[in-house]
């Protein structure tokens, strides 16, 4: 998931279209308050944040960003009409990863998108995640619980990490099911408390981190 923070809406709706027209999923917002809003909702893979923005700016809004446990390590390509190199350096100094100036052509736009989240990839190879006494690590794709190794299956693996990833959020069955399976059907949500049943059997005693929110769907870490 990518989340654009533009406030004009034209540009808006032609970034997510373009990014969803090159297999991306995204979602936009006019300002930080609605970015701040869905974040507690979902982190996303990387964040497109434009600088001229009604309320709290893009150098504001970033450095709120870079201030949260949850999201600090989420890339943030910086979009905006401004051409100085001060701006530039700020943004980049503050802590984004990118930096696009406007106006800018579509094949340029995506080919920079690629390459944060590419490097960003790679960053993350040996990230770990965890919970408690329950650590998952990204890049060797290994779990262990109080130094005890579990073995998962992929899907397992993927609901655990998206879980911890969004650790204290709770997520819905129709967002598992869109982040760890790639589509939304609500129909199919028998297939999310499926995996969840048999992730929790194979964490033994961890299983009980998983909180099941009544209604809703599923979160570790109250």
């Amino acid at each position: 998931m990518i989340y654009c923070v533009e406030d004009e809406r034209n540009i808006r709706e032609l970034l997510i279209y373009t990014l969803e027209t090159t297999g991306f999923k995204a979602r936009g917002f006019g300002n930080g308050n609605e970015l701040m809003k869905a974040l507690k909702e979902e982190i996303p893979e990387l964040i497109l944040l434009d600088i001229m923005l009604p309320g709290d700016d893009g150098y504001t809004i970033l450095e709120q960003l870079k201030s949260m446990p949850s999201v600090k390590d989420v890339p943030v390509i910086m979009v905006t009409a401004k051409e100085a190199e001060f701006d530039k350096v700020k943004g980049l100094e503050g802590g984004a990863d990118d930096y696009i100036t406007k106006p800018f052509g579509m094949m340029e736009f995506v080919a920079r998108v690629k390459a944060v989240l590419r490097r960003s990839a790679r960053q993350n190879e040996d990230k770990e995640l965890h919970y408690d006494e329950l650590y998952l690590n990204v890049g060797r794709h290994e779990v262990h619980y109080r130094e005890e190794k579990v073995d998962l299956t992929r899907k397992e693996f993927e609901l655990l990490q998206y879980l911890l990833e969004n650790k204290g959020l709770v997520m819905t069955r129709n967002q598992i099911l869109c982040h760890v399976w790639g589509y939304d059907f609500d129909g199919e949500t028998r297939t999310v408390d499926v995996h969840v049943r048999t992730l929790r059997q194979k964490l033994g005693e961890a299983g009980n981190l998983i909180e099941t929110v009544r209604g809703v769907g599923y979160r570790i870490g109250a």
